[in-house]
Parts: C-alpha cells; structure tokens; sequence
C-alpha cells in the first residue's frame, strides 16, 4: 500500500467516525466546545467533528449536525449556556460520525432526528468505504432520522424560516445546506472547508462537480455581509467561498486535461497541478497528492465529467 493510500485511510478513519480505534484513542475529555455568535438566537459551535449551527429562542433549539457522542453532554451545556429551552430538533447535514454521531443521545433527550433520504438509508445499513476498505456497520436505531425529505425541509422557528434543501452529490449523496432566512446565515456542512483541500466521500456518492456545483448554487443566493458555517474551520462569507470555489475549480480542471492526455495518476501528481494553490490549501488534513487522486478517480470514472 502506498504512503499516500495509508496517510489518506488514517485521515479518513478520524473524519468519517468509522474507526473504532482510532476514536478510541482519542482523548474527548480534552474537547472544548466554543461558541460564537452570529446573530440573534443563531450561533455555531466548534469543537471536534463537524461545526454545528445552532437555532435557540422561545420555540425552543435547533441544532445542525451533533459532532461525536462522547461530546453530547458537553454540547448539551453549550446549548444550556445560550438557552433554557430543550433540543427539539436536530438536523443532519449528512451520515458521517462527526456530523451524527450524538443523534442517539440526542433523541433519547426527546430530540427528533431530520435528515435527507439517503442518509438515513446509509446510516440504516453496512456502509463501505472504499478508499480505506473499511467496513461501517449501522447505526443504532434511535440514532436513525425519523424524518426525512426528498429535496428540501423548512423549519419555522424562533422567528425565523430555516430552510435545508438537498445538494445532489457533492461530499455525498445525502448532503444538506441550511439557510436562515432571517438572520443571513448558511451552514454548508461538508460542502464547504476554511482548513484546506476538502474531502470528498467518492463511495458515498460523492464527486468534485458536485462540490462545486454546491458553492455555485449559494453564491448566486448569499450577498457580502452573509455569514457562512462551514463544516470544518472557521467561520467564513461569500468571498470566501467564491475563492474555495474557484481552487476545486482549478484542481478539477487542471486534473481534467491532464487524463484527456491520458497520463496516469502517478504522472499526474508528480506535476503537481495544485502547487500554486498548496500554501493556502494544501496544509490541512487532506494533502495535495490526495485531493488529486480523489478528484482523477472521480474524473476517470466519468462521475465528474463536466
């Protein structure tokens, strides 16, 4: 196996939640959830796993996404500091474990559980990942959205219309954005990275075209002064995902030409097509070789053809 397959397996295994030793060793009792404010009754969460929105008013909470389980009491207190209403809904912007991994937990609160069709389909049933050839066994039941929608879902709450519609196959087949109407805010969950090249879940349905496809979706809605959660880093607006934009862009673009030339994915990252793009991008978790073997797989299977 190659250094760059394994380095990509262990990022994976931490990102995804589906590697019981390695979450295992991580230490949770570390974590320390922050929050910030983004406007009236909205805020984001960090901690570790994805970021979370929150919705808190007299309608009682909203949360987008729900990290790891071993962080649900800590969130929970995060949620006490800001609201003494209970969690009533928990919205899933994808399946992965850390987006998901506190629904459990959460719904034994008496949270119910939203999400698309297809991530209650994956995370119903034996996933497997194939760039690590790992298997992720189902989730327990009361983890499971109890509801789901098709194309989008709008919740009316604490003032606001909070809209979550689905963008086809972008990190996966199941991803969501939400936009708070009111208080100009979007989570884009895994559509979206501030902390470097993004991931892209291929055997969850996931491509490159569809990750743009996703930010060219929200530009054409959000204006300068939006605020935007991304589901990894920090806090971010329209320029920015303009400029994350354009780099996938570029990546796919570059990648593309170079198979019409038929050279193999070998030939291609020893080019090193992203090397104007590494300082700012490339020092994340996921590294240039590996978005570029993601994006020419993805390519040459014709999933992200343009």
């Amino acid at each position: 196996m190659s250094r760059v397959k394994t380095v990509l397996i262990i990022v994976l295994a931490t990102t995804f939640g589906v590697a019981a030793a390695v979450l295992a060793q991580r230490d949770f009792s570390k974590v320390e959830i922050k929050t910030e404010k983004l406007a009236d009754g909205v805020y984001m969460l960090t901690g570790s796993g994805g970021n979370i929105g929150v919705s808190a008013g007299p309608d009682g909470v909203l949360l987008i996404d729900d990290q790891f389980a071993e962080l649900s009491e800590k969130i929970k207190a995060a949620v006490a500091s800001v609201s003494d209403k209970p969690i009533r809904f928990v919205f899933n912007t994808h399946w992965h474990g850390d987006h998901v991994g506190g629904n459990e937990a959460l719904a034994n609160a008496g949270a119910t559980i939203v999400a698309h069709d297809n991530v209650r389909k994956r995370m119903s049933v034996e996933q497997y990942i194939a760039s690590m050839d790992r298997k992720v066994p189902p989730s327990p039941e009361k983890a499971l959205p109890v509801v789901t929608y098709d194309d989008s879902v709008t919740f009316h709450l604490n003032g606001d219309d909070i809209v979550c519609f689905h963008v086809p196959n972008a990190h996966t087949d199941g991803d969501a954005i939400v936009q708070f109407r009111k208080a100009n805010v979007v989570h884009m969950g895994d559509c979206l990275f501030t902390i470097g090249y993004p991931r892209i879940d291929a055997s969850s349905g996931g491509s490159i075209n569809g990750m743009i496809a996703a930010c060219d979706r929200m530009l054409g809605i959000v204006g300068p002064n939006t605020k935007i959660i991304p589901g990894h880093g920090d806090l971010t607006d329209k320029a920015g995902m303009q400029e994350y934009r354009d780099m996938l862009a570029k990546i796919r673009d570059r990648v593309a030409k170079a198979i019409k030339a038929k050279k193999t994915l070998e030939q291609v990252q020893a080019s090193k097509p992203t090397a104007d793009l590494d300082e700012k991008w490339g020092k994340g978790f996921i590294k240039p070789e590996q978005i570029v073997e993601v994006v020419y797989q993805d390519l040459s299977r014709g999933t992200g053809k343009k």
